[in-house]
């Protein structure tokens, strides 16, 4: 079963030029109380495949552990307002300020701040400028502009991100769907 190799990931090492990236453990997680809806409507199986599921990954920020998603349907690359605030990151006004609908229940918002976030996970640590909106879905999603600016490679069949970082292959591996009931189900708890 080719599943069955993508259970349990090995330890973060350097194996050649390849690098697999590892989850932090969840009791690290930030208090943030975001859900993932779509992670909360799902059944969880024992035999699950990746054909509907969202990436969803956790990340370090300011050495805290966060929610990430990379959606290729995103235009923007989005941090969450309630992370930004949580963590005391810094905020610059948007250079051109527009209206989003998508992220949440409450209609329009107007998007007008952005954030420099860095972030890690394993031995990969990066970078990325986002929009700062009330979403509920992650605390960080990474669109379209991350994935053009690192040139990813997205494998459908194990929802894996593979992409050159530094001179090294760096592939990303997705939490499992019981995983992120698990992590949705302890967030929902604590808020």
């Amino acid at each position: 079963d080719d599943q069955d190799e993508y259970k349990e990931m090995p330890p973060l090492g350097e194996e050649g030029d390849m690098e697999a990236v590892v989850q932090p453990p969840l009791e690290e997680s930030v208090e943030l109380g975001l859900v993932a809806r779509r992670a909360l409507a799902a059944h969880v199986k024992e035999e699950e495949i990746q054909r509907e599921n969202i990436f969803y990954i956790r990340c370090h920020v300011n050495g805290r552990v966060c929610s990430l998603v990379i959606d290729p349907g995103s235009s923007t690359n989005v941090a969450s307002s309630v992370m930004v605030e949580a963590l005391g990151l810094q905020t610059r006004e948007h250079l051109h300020p527009y209206r989003l609908q998508w992220l949440n229940n409450c209609g329009d918002i107007r998007v007008s701040q952005q954030v420099l976030v860095s972030f890690k996970i394993g031995a990969y640590k990066d970078e990325v400028l986002c929009d700062v909106v009330p979403m509920q879905a992650s605390h960080i999603l990474l669109g379209r502009p991350w994935q053009f600016d690192r040139s990813t490679s997205h494998d459908g069949r194990t929802n894996m991100y593979t992409f050159l970082h530094k001179g090294k292959k760096i592939t990303l591996a997705p939490l499992t769907p019981k995983q992120v009931y698990e992590d949705q189900m302890k967030i929902q708890q604590e808020c």
